[in-house]
């Protein structure tokens, strides 16, 4: 197949590739990984301080992970993610992290380039997605260990490059150079492509020429219709650096999405949501900040939302000397705030946040903002032309503040419009949008394959993994199914040439 650096995209006629992948964030980097020939065996000295588990991985020491059955690995296992594998994988890689130990992974990696399945990474920027478009000096959620690939420690690399840092925690700068330079040091660069953008992803269906003679396999089988399905056909096109776009079109028999979630802001959907001043990226919040453009102002700022997103433009607003009214749907005890899941040793600046929300607490008889005001249990009602917001209490109660701009951060929704109905079909709730949360991409967990769609996979948080340590078990479960695949296809090549008398 050709690398990145030949240009498959430019290919007349277009390439039929094994495997696109599209998005080249953390997922579509760890699934590049496997693809490459990179497997995980169990370490030689490795002892899994769950003894069932253990018994298990030394029946099939011999074998790598990805060949063993990860359904039985995977029973009895639990954790912090609903997919089995994701658990499954993150105990191997980070052994009873959850309470508080610090156990070696118990894998060993081996390159074995025999095994490489051909396929390129799609995305719109450097490998690493997302990341490289974060706020840089906000410390993430994840330990910087959880934050890090298969086969490089994030410490290890890290070493000499962070000064006087206490936390555990890393920027999403410095998360972001690590995953730039992930794909460098492993030799996996020439399977990325920047700087493009998909327009559309179909699969056209086609009837075989002899229905008597039946399809090649099964999965190549519409479940509704019967009808023999064609390779899905990508269709985008590649930003030059003079900024004119190059079209292309590529064939895939698998399509992988790994788009993550921060392409598509969520909206409350109220009346004057789409006027200047209200914003929904705490990037443009910043950078007003930076430009000067909130200096000096009297009006506080608006802050809708309870999540860590919220709390970091509430930090970033009073660390500017900016007045802020935060206002967000829940109680205060709430216990699915994300501040009730979070140690207050590590997670001091968002503590501070969660202690305001609970103790500065509007008057409803007060007009005069102090530097912090919260509206719990409040939603907008409209934003107003002359900068003036209306809240609701659950109670009824209106209130109108003046302010000087609005940031709703309420989450985030994948961005998927280049599919037919932008997904919706794909998920637990056809008729519903796709979430990170409540409607994700219904996939067999072991596989990761579309359960409405053969060969297309999805991972990461399209699926419900939003931590970067559990989409690691998404890409083992894919490239075990692909890998199957393959063999499969190669024994009935075989089997094919025997019967034509070819030895």
């Amino acid at each position: 197949m050709p690398s990145a650096e030949e240009n498959p995209l430019s290919s007349d006629p277009p390439l039929i590739l094994p495997v696109v992948i599209i998005g080249n964030g953390p997922s579509g980097i760890c699934l590049s990984y496997m693809l490459s020939g990179y497997r995980p065996y169990l370490s030689p000295e490795a002892l899994h301080p769950n003894p069932v588990l253990h018994s298990k991985l030394e029946e099939a020491r011999h074998l790598s992970i990805p060949e063993q059955d990860l359904e039985y690995l995977s029973e009895g296992l639990e954790g912090r993610s609903s997919n089995p594998v994701a658990v499954l994988f993150d105990t191997l890689l980070h052994p009873n992290a959850d309470i508080g130990y610090e156990y070696p992974s118990v894998l060993e990696w081996k390159l074995e380039e025999e095994h490489y399945i051909p396929h390129i990474v799609l995305g719109k920027g450097p490998p690493g997605g997302a990341w490289h478009d974060m706020e840089g000096s906000i410390l993430t959620l994840s330990l910087g260990d959880w934050m890090e690939l298969p086969g490089l420690k994030f410490k290890d690399w890290a070493m000499g490059k962070r000064r006087n840092v206490k936390s555990d925690r890393a920027t999403p700068a410095e998360v972001a150079s690590y995953y730039k330079h992930y794909v460098k040091l492993k030799g996996i660069k020439r399977n990325f492509i920047d700087n493009t953008y998909i327009d559309s992803v179909t699969r056209p269906y086609r009837e075989p020429d002899n229905p008597a003679d039946g399809p090649c396999e099964e999965t190549c089988i519409d479940k509704e219709s019967g009808s023999v399905l064609k390779n899905w056909e990508i269709r985008g096109y590649r930003k030059a650096v003079d900024g004119s776009h190059q079209l292309f079109t590529l064939f895939a028999e698998n399509v992988v999405l790994a788009t993550g979630t921060f392409d598509a802001p969520a909206r409350l959907e109220v009346h004057g949501e789409n006027l200047p001043y209200v914003s929904h990226s705490i990037a443009e919040f910043e950078e007003a900040v930076g430009k000067g453009s909130l200096s000096g102002v009297v009006d506080p700022v608006l802050i809708v939302g309870a999540g860590l997103t919220a709390a970091d433009a509430v930090l970033c607003a009073l660390n500017n000397n900016i007045p802020v009214i935060h206002a967000f749907r829940r109680r205060c005890n709430d216990p699915n705030l994300i501040f009730k899941q979070l140690p207050k040793k590590l997670y001091p600046e968002y503590h501070k946040v969660y202690h305001m929300m609970c103790t500065q607490v509007s008057s409803a008889a007060s007009n005069l903002y102090p530097p912090y005001t919260s509206y719990p249990e409040h939603v907008v009602l409209s934003f107003k032309p002359d900068k003036k917001c209306v809240l609701q209490s659950t109670s009824g109660l209106k209130k109108v503040v003046k302010i000087s701009m609005a940031l709703v951060l309420i989450g985030s929704h994948p961005n998927l419009f280049f599919l037919k109905e932008q997904g919706q079909s794909l998920g637990h709730h056809p008729d519903q949008p796709i979430t990170c949360k409540g409607n994700t991409v219904e996939v067999d967990p072991y596989t990761y394959e579309s359960c409405k769609e053969p060969n297309l996979f999805a991972l990461g948080p399209l699926v419900g993994d939003n931590f970067i340590r559990f989409l690691k078990g998404g890409a083992l479960a894919i490239r075990r199914c692909l890998e199957l695949r393959q063999k499969k296809t190669r024994h009935r090549i075989v089997e094919s040439g025997s019967e034509d008398g070819v030895s």
